[in-house]
């Protein structure tokens, strides 16, 4: 990559910074302007004219040098107003979170391209709606205008407000300058290194250099060539040494540990020392080996860190976003104080822009006239914005839904939930297994579903939930986009089949999600009929996401067209839920509440007591390697030759090593010809071989089309209290044969330092997409870098966990984060952007989610995984694994070959029991004595 020039969007020019490249700078004198006098500067170019009754000369670190000094300086502000640029990063909403916090208002999210500098010349100097400003991270390099947008002008031109730049920020505030943006001498992603820093006010109260605690996180693989900063930038902190270190719980540094490391600090730095100069740094061996972390301008309240102090495994981040606060605080309250005693602590700063979209915090510009700050228009303007219903466009580039829609301005359906509870019955009925098989296996198990808990140990999962076609409200839903499907054009066909075979199509112009929050939003239901379940899924859709629905999350476009629907789901009003923790069995009936209910509760439970039973209990998790088979010994083609994916794996490569992503999740896809093959049997027996928490059998007859999954991971999930929680999974390794084998190769799993690195920039991807549409400062990580086991892997869990705000819906929530990131890296908008380039095909199913929408706005998605979908006689798997800058081609080859070795190994069970050739497969013949308990064990053995 050529860091001084871009080739993308290459019609995109800003003209102010156009020759910077590679130019040092001379410092320009600044001027500081009270905010409480009309500032006026020209909006236009890049010169400027200030006017006003009262100048401040430039400051250095707060220290005014101005003779007119502030008689009484008042008490702190209450709060503080960030507008937070977004450069498209998938960390960005991390920064929102704790800025939400620290502040006392959420900031104003925009992206880099959102507005012209006249929209942020008028919302900074006309209405002086800002404090401050935060640069997010992001792709790319500042080098390139298309990667940055608005940055490089508001670093020029806004020399009289702070600004804190974060990684990409960082680099584009040492480049705007006359600094060399560089490669790095090893990209280092998700991986940790320990700061010195020289005192300045931005690291107060925090400990530095060697062992004193001070450890972040960094994503990044270009620099800031430390030897070309002009004057006018100083140094303000490094690694201290050229090494990063992986992350490591034994490595957290204890309160006491902390204030001893505070004692040498103190006296080490001082706010009176040369910060221009690199301590203990006379060598210039000594000072190449260590990489710049931290910059601040002279004599503009500017600063930039290249690290990322919002990442759940960075120490004293939090104290970094309240100095910068104090930093701007005592920035302004120096200036002139009389405009902060007028101010308002109820107002948010995303109040004082038009349109601010109040989910996310970001801003969609239109004519409407600017909010006055005074209280009544401001509280008229308040409840009039949340009426708002946002157009195409904005909710697109946000991957929102519309906000304020409400069972009010939609059709109410009324319905009545009636249950009964069979206790301690779920053993004596023989299981889920026999259960679901006796009920609901006749006719080919058609269009039936099966959430199924196969693997309950250590409480990873506890409910499982099975239905099939019967009730007056069931209906399928199928949905495909169009050959068109991009950001602004995610519509697509619905067809509608109801209970009576009756089917209708519908082109639905803003997509399927939207559709979905309608139905649910539409539903309701007394909170009584409820009292006493124990699970959250009460009735409503079953089925799955595809992958391809990510344009209607934000992505930009879908390069291939999944042969299979995009999304698919069934109106369950007939449930049985299997408590396998209580060993109940609940009946669950939904209908219209206007309605007599149905005999479905008296013929189902009659049938379950007098189910045939037979003595076998529900899966067992343990080890079950066996002798590989590769998925070309099993008669599978792959799309991407082993040559061809370890080709594409370097390509991701290249790409981490341009700061074009700092992780991408390359995917393969396998497929076989089945022809007859029975699905069901072959999803029992891979329940069996290689049982999970989140499994899941889908059969949607009509569309032929059935889903065999089990899959380990969650993707979100929504309960009855409104809390969020997402359990991703990065880093796998198979299973070991002996005891001894499997226990060392689980400690290597959890020690690994790629691994952590994987896992650690995804838990971070998590927690911005929950940051989205979660209560400020809740977002919290429980978990973080567990080793689960399953049959035949080890893995790497983490969970993620926020209380969701009241002002969204269950699919805005999905909208925020599918799909899920572990499928997708990070920045993910960007990551899809070049997955899709580099993958040769649709991921269909394989990547999204199943699960339920339940109808009092609860949901559980997993992420699918370890699937065999067979939809027109051919059974595809789709698998891959994370590239990061520690990948090895080679390996990340076999790791892919790893995840395909359950449901590989499931197909040629079947057909190796049915006596058929491996590579060929005949039809299966089948009749309901088969699919009884005893006999299934006989096929299966």
């Amino acid at each position: 990559m050529n860091l001084s020039q871009c080739s993308r969007r290459s019609d995109i020019t800003l003209p102010f910074v156009e020759g910077l490249h590679h130019v040092n700078v001379k410092p320009k004198p600044a001027l500081m302007v009270s905010r409480s006098t009309r500032r006026t500067r020209s909006c236009c170019g890049s010169k400027n004219m200030i006017t006003c009754s009262h100048l401040m000369p430039g400051h250095l670190e707060g220290s005014f040098v101005g003779k007119k000094q502030v008689e009484e300086r008042p008490e702190k502000l209450d709060f503080v107003r960030t507008l937070l640029i977004d450069n498209y990063d998938s960390y960005t909403y991390n920064i929102y979170q704790e800025l939400s916090v620290i502040n006392g208002v959420p900031p104003v999210v925009i992206r880099n391209d959102s507005w012209t500098w006249k929209d942020i010349y008028h919302h900074l100097y006309e209405e002086n709606a800002f404090d401050n400003i935060v640069i997010s991270p992001g792709p790319g390099s500042p080098t390139c205008p298309a990667d940055v947008g608005i940055c490089l002008q508001l670093l020029l031109e806004c020399k009289d407000i702070p600004i804190l730049g974060v990684c990409l920020g960082h680099q584009a505030l040492g480049y705007v300058h006359g600094a060399k943006v560089v490669h790095a001498s090893q990209p280092v992603h998700g991986r940790l290194s320990e700061i010195e820093h020289s005192g300045s006010r931005l690291f107060h109260d925090i400990p530095s250099g060697r062992n004193s605690g001070f450890k972040v996180v960094r994503y990044h693989s270009l620099v800031l060539d430390a030897q070309t900063l002009p004057e006018e930038l100083i140094p303000i902190a490094w690694t201290t040494s050229s090494d990063a270190i992986s992350f490591s719980e034994d490595n957290v540094v204890s309160p006491d540990a902390y204030a001893k490391s505070r004692e040498g600090y103190s006296t080490l730095f001082s706010e009176k020392r040369n910060e221009n100069s690199w301590p203990f740094s006379n060598s210039e061996d000594i000072r190449s080996r260590k990489v710049l972390m931290g910059i601040m301008h002279s004599t503009w309240p500017h600063y930039g860190v290249q690290f990322h102090p919002e990442s759940v495994a960075t120490c004293h981040g939090r104290q970094i976003f309240k100095n910068f606060r104090r930093i701007t605080e005592d920035y302004w309250l120096r200036s002139n104080s009389s405009f902060f005693r007028r101010r308002y602590a109820h107002f948010t700063a995303r109040i004082q822009v038009p349109r601010a979209n109040h989910m996310s915090g970001q801003v969609h510009l239109t004519n409407t006239p600017s909010v006055e700050i005074n209280g009544n228009h401001l509280l008229q303007e308040v409840t009039r914005s949340r009426r708002i219903s946002y157009d195409l466009d904005e909710r697109s580039c946000f991957g929102m839904s519309n906000l304020g829609t409400s069972p009010a301005t939609t059709d109410m359906k009324r319905l009545k939930l009636t249950w009964r509870r069979l206790e301690g019955s779920a053993t004596k009925l023989g299981g889920a297994k026999n259960m679901f098989c006796e009920l609901f296996s006749d006719d080919k198990a058609e269009n039936t579903f099966w959430l199924d808990s196969s693997s309950i140990e250590k409480g990873r999962a506890r409910f499982s939930f099975m239905g099939g076609k019967g009730g007056p409200l069931w209906k399928q839903l199928t949905f495909r986009l169009t050959e068109r499907s991009d950001t602004t054009h995610c519509g697509g066909y619905l067809s509608v089949e109801d209970a009576h075979g009756h089917a209708s199509s519908t082109y639905l112009e803003k997509g399927f999600l939207d559709f979905l929050n309608k139905e649910l939003l539409s539903f309701h239901c007394e909170e009584k009929d409820f009292e006493g379940l124990p699970f959250e899924f009460y009735g409503g859709f079953v089925g799955y996401i595809g992958y391809n629905l990510k344009v209607e999350c934000g992505a930009a476009t879908n390069r291939h067209k999944s042969t299979a629907p995009d999304a698919c789901f069934l109106f369950a009003d007939n449930i049985v839920v299997v408590d396998h923790l209580n060993d109940d069995v609940y009946l669950m009936s939904i209908h219209d509440r206007d309605t007599p209910a149905t005999t479905w509760l008296d013929n189902t439970e009659e049938k379950l007591l007098t189910l045939r039973t037979a003595p076998t209990g529900e899966p067992k998790n343990k080890n079950t390697v066996s002798t590989t088979i590769s998925p070309h010994e099993a008669g599978f083609c792959a799309e991407k030759s082993k040559e061809q994916y370890m080709e594409d794996v370097r390509k991701c490569l290249k790409y981490i090593k341009d700061g074009e992503s700092y992780e991408l999740c390359f995917t393969n896809q396998i497929r076989k010809k089945v022809e007859e093959m029975d699905p069901l049997k072959l999803y029992l027996h891979l329940r069996e071989s290689n049982p999970a928490p989140y499994a899941a059998w889908l059969n949607f007859a009509k569309e032929n089309l059935h889903i065999c999954c089990s899959s380990p991971e969650r993707f979100l999930r929504l309960d009855r209290y409104g809390i969020l929680e997402a359990k991703p999974i990065k880093g796998t390794i198979a299973r070991g044969v002996t005891k001894e084998e499997d226990e060392q190769r689980k400690l290597q799993l959890q020690y690994s330092e790629k691994d952590q690195a994987e896992n650690l920039m995804i838990v971070d991807l998590l927690r911005n997409d929950l940051g989205r549409v979660c209560e400020p400062g809740s977002v919290f990580v429980p978990h973080l870098m567990d080793v689960e086991s399953y049959a035949t892997v080890h893995t790497m869990v983490s969970t993620i966990c926020g209380k969701k705000r009241s002002d969204v819906s269950a699919v805005d929530c999905v909208r925020a984060a599918f799909p899920g990131g572990s499928m997708t890296g990070a920045p993910k908008l960007r990551s899809m952007e070049l997955l899709d380039s580099l993958e040769s095909c649709s991921r269909g199913i394989y990547s999204g989610s199943i699960g339920f929408f339940s109808i009092n706005q609860t949901f559980d998605l997993n992420i699918v995984i370890r699937t065999v979908v067979i939809h027109d006689n051919e059974a595809s798997i789709g698998a891959g694994g994370a590239i990061v800058a520690l990948s090895n081609p080679e390996d990340e080859y076999d790791e892919m070959n790893l995840k395909t070795r359950a449901p590989v190994k499931a197909v040629m069970d079947i057909q190796n029991a049915e006596n058929l050739d491996p590579a060929e497969s005949r039809p299966l013949g089948k009749s309901k004595e088969s699919m009884s308990m005893t006999a299934e064990k006989e096929a299966l053995s």
